[in-house]
């Protein structure tokens, strides 16, 4: 499958449209796989654990489709691969605590799942708006 802006520059239009498309679907898959695993597994610290299962799902997503599609970068080895997505998540550690804040926020002001995930795709908004700008100058450069 080829880029949508393959072979041209994106401009900034296209730019917004296709890190909002590509943020939602991995929005999608962070609370999707969240919810399922709270669903699949409902003991001690089910809520944690399933956070932590839809953050690790949601990283990989928009981690594949912002460096094939948004910054259509490519590694030079498997070496430089692995130093690049380490790069991306150390770039994520800090927009993922705001999205955890935000989604936990929402679970101890409104609790039930349903707050929880709107929190959560919240949080995962407004960190997905600055790692761009982080991903941009310090991963994809």
């Amino acid at each position: 499958m080829s880029s949508p802006a393959a072979g041209m520059t994106l401009t900034r239009t296209r730019l917004v449209f296709w890190y909002s498309v590509f943020a939602a679907i991995s929005i999608g898959a962070n609370l999707g796989s969240q919810s399922l695993a709270f669903h699949l597994y409902q003991g001690t610290y089910a809520v944690p654990i399933s956070v932590c299962v839809g953050t690790a799902v949601g990283l990989v997503v928009k981690y594949l489709l912002d460096k094939a599609w948004i910054f259509r970068y490519e590694h030079r080895s498997v070496a430089h691969g692995v130093r690049t997505f380490a790069l991306y998540v150390a770039m994520g550690l800090g927009t993922t605590l705001v999205f955890w804040i935000v989604e936990f926020g929402a679970d101890a002001l409104f609790h039930g799942e349903a707050a929880r995930l709107t929190g959560g795709a919240l949080g995962l908004v407004i960190g997905y708006v600055t790692k761009y700008h982080l991903d941009k100058r310090f991963v994809f450069a």
